[in-house]
């Protein structure tokens, strides 16, 4: 039987970083940053060297208050079709609201916002999440989510809320055990007891990633080391369940190889100390702790000889027949198509609709803040909200900083504090250059000449008409009501 083992997040930046790293079993890769028909070599050689890749979306926001986009769910099931993915997973967060439910503007945050532990949100989940399972052609994982703000008058901790998740859905989870660790420090929630609280048998793979600490906030940035808090929460639930597979995410800031390698081994020795102090607790030491989590396939530099391939038609253990505490571990909840459970009460939506797109509004719009949350924290969650929006948009539209120098940072916040994102973050380096411009800035006339051909080459020949102005500057009142 295989099982994932020790893997990874593929990033381009670090791609052959991650070719060369030794005993990366397997990969997981944002989604939304693939073609389904133009894989990246790198992705395409680890594949041919017998290196599961696992495609991790962000965009389908299953915890809003909408049904999931069909179009959406047929990308990601067509990526993990030409990846040959054992499963795909997302996250239980909502990432929009507005729209028809709620006859407003549709507001994009941009990132990965927590979905309300009560009924309402829970009926609603379970049904996106059936619709999901139906249309994708592998099974599906969803994870626990970091977060910064609570939502009042939630009626579930969040063990109790993945656990009726589960039940209900027969959805595997992905725990991200640094995700505990910042709800702890950010809502004082105790990781034992969102574990003690956990169907251990879902589980289908833990993320394990750093952060760091600002004035009593923890921010889950995966561009810091992995602290020693976050291990000892992965060294609980080894001792557990032994975890079919382990994952470090690193996303900004990148270190040399050997820091990615050291920080994988000491992802294995603390998976086996935790599993290790499960078994010496019932006198038996299972072959996985003997040999360590993570040695399905060995793979190394592209120097190397190629590692054994999974054999076609193999087990790859995701959660159901997996060990838990070193022995068989229970069958997991049964898939969505046996589990009878009804459609969400009667408005859950429409209410769920209204909470969620009051709080994006207050995050990105400036709105009031709606009653019975932090509004510190509020202002924090804000602030990381646009900072992220400036630095994706300096990701895939690099010609801004380049043009606009210094100036590029506080322009793009001083944008974004009116200026909700409607669409992607490519829309969104469109309308702020536009904006720019209407405003006849920047002020040197080499980089707003620069500014203007970039815009021209992506959106169209001249900027737009009066009318078009009019039009937009309405659409933006009405965001800020």
């Amino acid at each position: 039987m295989t099982e994932l083992g020790i893997g990874i997040g593929w990033r381009p930046e670090i791609a052959e970083a991650v070719e060369a790293l030794p005993g990366v079993d397997w990969v997981e890769v944002v989604a939304e940053n693939i073609c389904a028909d133009h894989l990246p070599d790198s992705l395409t050689w680890l594949r041919e060297r017998g290196v599961t890749v696992v495609p991790h979306g962000v965009s389908l926001g299953l915890g809003g208050a909408d049904r999931p986009d069909p179009a959406r769910l047929a990308a990601l099931g067509e990526k993990a079709v030409a990846l040959g993915a054992p499963l795909v997973t997302e996250h239980i967060a909502f990432v929009r609201a507005g729209g028809p439910l709620t006859a407003t503007p549709l507001l994009e945050a941009g990132h990965l916002l927590p979905v309300p532990r009560t009924r309402d949100a829970l009926d609603v989940l379970c049904e996106n999440v059936r619709i999901a399972q139906d249309a994708l052609p592998v099974p599906l994982a969803l994870e626990n989510i970091a977060a910064l703000i609570a939502w009042p008058g939630e009626e579930m901790t969040e063990g109790q809320f993945l656990a009726e998740l589960v039940e209900r859905t027969g959805v595997r989870l992905l725990v991200d055990v640094a995700n505990l660790h910042t709800n702890h420090v950010n809502r004082g929630e105790d990781p034992a007891r969102a574990l003690s609280e956990l169907p251990v048998e879902a589980i289908a793979y833990v993320h394990v990633a750093g952060g760091v600490e600002r004035d009593g906030v923890w921010h889950d940035t995966h561009a810091h080391p992995v602290p020693p808090a976050v291990l000892d929460i992965l060294a609980d639930l080894a001792s557990r369940v032994s975890p079919p597979g382990v994952l470090l995410e690193r996303d900004d800031d990148f270190p040399p190889v050997e820091e990615l390698a050291a920080e994988l081994e000491a992802i294995r020795a603390t998976t086996a100390v935790g599993m290790r102090r499960s078994a010496g607790a019932r006198g038996v030491l299972p072959d996985e702790v003997r040999v360590g989590v993570g040695t399905a396939h060995a793979h190394g530099a592209r120097s190397l000889a190629p590692a054994p391939r999974r054999a076609v038609g193999a087990p790859l253990l995701i959660g159901a027949d997996a060990r838990a505490s070193g022995g068989p571990m229970p069958s997991a909840a049964p898939v969505a198509r046996e589990v009878t459970d009804p459609a969400p009460r009667e408005g859950a939506r429409q209410r769920l609709a209204v909470t969620q797109a009051a709080l994006l509004s207050a995050l990105v719009a400036g709105t009031p803040v709606p009653e019975g949350f932090d509004t510190r924290r509020i202002g924090v969650q804000s602030r990381a909200l646009a900072a992220k929006r400036a630095g994706v948009v300096a990701k895939v539209a690099p010609e801004l900083p380049e043009i606009l120098g210094t100036g590029f940072r506080p322009a793009f916040l001083a944008y974004a504090r009116s200026r909700p994102m409607t669409g992607g973050y490519r829309r969104d380096a469109l309308d702020f250059v536009e904006h720019l411009l209407l405003a006849g800035r920047p002020e040197d006339p080499v980089a707003r000449r620069r500014l203007t051909e970039w815009w021209q080459d992506r959106s169209g020949s001249r900027p737009p008409g009066r009318a078009t102005r009019l039009v937009r500057a309405a659409r933006h009142a009405l965001v800020r009501r």
